[in-house]
């Protein structure tokens, strides 16, 4: 009896236990499961949002297809009355093709029994005719004949009238052809004696610029044609009373005696000082060159002796010796075949001169520079004019102060006289004229009566504009 009742005891244990086993063993599986549809749980979202999404897309189509349905309906309904239409239509068709080939059929036979009719007339027709044929085309023949002599004729006449014209063109032509062949030889004459004058004027230009070179080659000639360029440029420029032209005066320096060629005054008592003593011997020896090496030659002396002038030009401190003087000195060469032979020879020495406080300056840039000179002085007379009116305005202002000094003391000296006048009308009415009026009542015979005298109640004017209000000014003066 234990023992059957420990095997029930055990078989319930077992039982419970297995129980317990299988209970544990779902909860973890329903916890793996779990832990598995989490990660497709936000998926689980994302479908259910696109559902939702296809759901209304899928009405929006259901509506779009009701309306289809619907557009669809009737064009089948027009397409039904189309095909009726079209039933209808080809039924009409259908019995004009048989009136058509009824009236098709009647005409083949008009035509058939009119065929026999023609053929039958035209047999004879054509015997009577034959004879009247021939007639006519033998009368026909004969006048065409006739006409084609005329027309030959009158062909030929136009022929040549045509030609006519032709021949008088082509005559012309040739005339012309002749003329301008005379022209042409004439031409060629007048050419060859402007080709010979040219030669000659050539000739003679060669032998004025061997002159002029000639000429160049002296210090004082070259001296004296820069002091002339210099002067036209400052005329060109509009500076000529501005420019101040050294021929023989010169200043003391440390390298000696330094005569400058033209002192350019600037605004403010500045100057700018130039020199036109450029050397241009080289140049001009290059120009007689007979080959074009030694032309080289002598153009990179000229480049040379340039720079070396600039050089001697930034020793001698120009700007030392005059009050008021920028320090750089302008080196003027007085054509600009100089200056460009100069600089393709030593492209650096426009650098070289800044550098050493010498600008070079050909007749194009020193007139450039001298009108922005100009500009200048004009800017500085507008100035002293602009000075001038200012002033001038200053002292009218203070005279038309003064004028309204002067207004407001006399109107003040109107009151016065006015609020005096006022106070003797009042003493007269108070204390003369009564008794005046009193002899009147006492029987003097007199025709004149004694007036009634009564205060003046205007005041003078006073100045209201604040730049004439100088009451404040004249009391405390």
């Amino acid at each position: 009896m234990s023992n059957y009742y420990a095997f029930w005891v055990f078989l319930a244990g077992l039982i419970i236990g297995g129980g317990l086993v299988w209970i544990y063993s779902r909860m973890r599986a329903s916890q793996k499961i779990s832990e598995g549809i989490l990660p497709y749980q936000s998926e689980l979202a994302v479908f259910e949002e696109r559902i939702k999404s296809r759901e209304s897309e899928l009405q929006k189509l259901t509506a779009d297809n009701r309306e289809l349905e619907m557009e669809m309906n009737r064009s089948r309904g027009e397409i039904t009355d189309l095909k009726q239409s079209q039933t209808e239509l080809e039924t009409l068709l259908y019995k004009e093709r048989q009136a058509m080939e009824e009236k098709v059929v009647l005409l083949n036979e008009a035509a058939k029994k009119m065929g026999d009719s023609f053929k039958a007339l035209s047999a004879e027709c054509l015997r009577n005719n034959n004879e009247h044929f021939l007639d006519l085309a033998k009368t026909t023949l004969e006048k065409y004949q006739s006409e084609a002599k005329g027309d030959l004729e009158q062909r030929q006449k136009a022929v040549e009238g045509t030609i006519a014209p032709l021949k008088e063109t082509l005559e012309k032509y040739v005339q012309q052809v002749q003329a301008m062949e005379m022209s042409r030889q004439q031409a060629y004459g007048s050419l060859s004696q402007y080709l010979e004058s040219m030669a000659v004027t050539e000739k003679q230009l060669q032998k004025e610029t061997s002159n002029l070179v000639q000429a160049l080659r002296s210090p004082q000639v070259r001296g004296r044609w820069g002091e002339i360029t210099l002067k036209r440029v400052a005329e060109l420029a509009g500076m000529s009373e501005h420019c101040d032209f050294f021929q023989q005066e010169s200043v003391n320096g440390e390298e000696g005696k330094l005569r400058p060629d033209m002192v350019v005054r600037l605004p403010n008592k500045k100057v700018v000082v130039v020199d036109s003593k450029a050397p241009l011997q080289s140049y001009l020896e290059s120009l007689e060159s007979p080959t074009e090496e030694e032309r080289k030659i002598k153009l990179r002396d000229h480049a040379r002796l340039i720079q070396s002038h600039m050089q001697k030009l930034s020793a001698k401190n120009y700007w030392d010796q005059f009050s008021e003087t920028p320090e750089f000195v302008v080196l003027f060469l007085p054509g600009e075949n100089f200056f460009s032979a100069a600089l393709e020879q030593n492209p650096y020495l426009i650098e070289e001169g800044v550098n050493q406080k010498v600008i070079l300056a050909t007749p194009t840039t020193l007139i450039t520079l001298l009108r922005a000179v100009a500009y200048g002085w004009r800017q500085e007379a507008l100035a002293e004019n602009a000075q001038a009116i200012s002033e001038m305005g200053k002292s009218l202002y203070e005279r038309l102060v003064n004028l309204a000094v002067h207004f407001a003391e006399l109107g003040r000296h109107l009151d016065k006289s006015l609020n005096a006048y006022n106070e003797a009308v009042g003493s007269l009415e108070s204390r003369v004229l009564p008794a005046a009026r009193r002899f009147k009542e006492l029987g003097i015979s007199s025709k004149a009566n004694v007036p009634e005298l009564g205060p003046l109640e205007k005041k003078a004017r006073a100045l209201q504009s604040s730049e004439f209000n100088t009451e404040k000014e004249v009391e405390d003066s």
